[in-house]
């Protein structure tokens, strides 16, 4: 289980209820209860954490990784700023 540093655990807050977080196994929990009387859930994957709001995570894990090609991203090859193509 990978440990976030305590520098990087200062400064993260929960994007729901801009409490502090605390890490619990391989989640970080806020420590404040949301609207609902619960405390938010954050999953770390490979030593990052995942600060999306329940119900956004659900809506990122579902989209196709197609959404983000180099078209609707506006990334391309050429440096517009440069004038070559």
């Amino acid at each position: 289980m990978p440990k976030i540093m305590p520098a990087l655990l200062s400064v993260l807050r929960c994007p729901v209820t801009g409490s502090a977080l605390v890490q619990e196994g391989e989640e970080l929990v806020a420590t404040a209860a949301d609207s609902s009387g619960n405390k938010p859930r954050y999953a770390i994957e490979d030593g990052i954490p995942l600060l999306l709001p329940p119900e956004l995570m659900a809506a990122a894990s579902t989209a196709g990784s197609d959404q983000h090609d180099a078209v609707s991203t506006g990334i391309s090859g050429t440096d517009p700023a440069a004038g070559t193509a």
